[in-house]
C-alpha cells in the first residue's frame, strides 16, 4: 500500500460527495479539484541586497519541502534601478502529494498562528482560483525565528478546475480554509 496524504483521502472520500450533492453534478469528472498551489514571494529589496534571494529560496524550500527557484525581472526599469534578468522574487509550484500536505499544514498549523486573525477574504479571480496573501513567513513552524533576517510576505495561489467562483469557494471551504462569513451578491 502506497502513501496517500490525509487531505487527498479527504477529497476522495468526503469532498467529492459533498460537492456532487451541492451542485448536482452528473459525473465525478465535473467535480472541481485542486490542480496546483503556487507560492510566490516578491523581494524588491533584492536589487540592493543579493543575499535576500538566497535566504528566501532557503526559507521557501523549508516551508514547502520542494526546491524553490528565483524569478527574474523581464525588463529594465530605471526608476527602480532594475535591470533585465535580475533576481527579484522566489516561487514554488506544488502538485500532487506535496500540494495536499502543504494545504493540510497551512489550514491546521500555519493559519491558526496568524495574529488577530478574523478569517480570509472572499476574492476569487472569476475562474475559481484563489490567492491568499500572508504578511509574515514566520507563521510556518518550519521557520526558526532566531534565523530570520527579514520578515517577508508571500502569496499562495490555489489553482482549481472549478468553472465559477462559487464552485472554487465551495471546494476550498471543504478543504477547511477559514473564509469570513460573507453574504454573496
Amino acid at each position: 500500500m502506497s502513501y496517500v496524504p490525509t487531505y487527498r483521502a479527504k477529497y476522495d472520500n468526503e469532498i467529492k460527495d459533498a460537492l456532487t450533492k451541492q451542485f448536482n453534478y452528473t459525473s465525478v469528472m465535473q467535480v472541481p479539484r485542486l490542480e496546483k498551489i503556487v507560492i510566490n514571494q516578491g523581494i524588491g529589496e533584492a536589487i540592493t541586497d543579493k543575499k535576500l534571494i538566497d535566504v528566501a529560496v532557503k526559507e521557501l524550500t523549508e516551508i514547502t519541502g520542494q526546491k524553490a527557484m528565483s524569478t527574474l525581472s523581464k525588463k529594465d526599469i530605471s526608476n527602480f534601478k532594475l535591470r533585465k534578468k535580475m533576481p527579484i522574487g522566489v516561487m514554488v509550484t506544488l502538485r500532487k502529494e506535496k500540494m495536499y500536505e502543504f494545504i493540510e499544514r497551512l489550514v491546521s498549523i500555519a493559519i491558526p498562528r496568524i495574529r488577530d486573525f478574523r478569517g480570509i477574504n472572499y476574492k476569487f479571480d472569476g475562474k475559481g482560483n484563489y490567492t491568499l496573501g500572508i504578511q509574515e513567513q514566520i507563521i510556518f513552524p518550519e521557520i526558526v525565528l532566531d534565523k530570520v533576517s527579514k520578515i517577508m510576505g508571500l502569496q499562495i495561489t490555489f489553482v482549481t478546475t472549478a468553472k465559477t467562483d462559487e464552485e472554487g469557494y465551495a471546494l476550498l471551504k471543504e478543504f477547511g480554509l477559514p473564509f469570513k462569513n460573507i453574504k454573496k451578491d
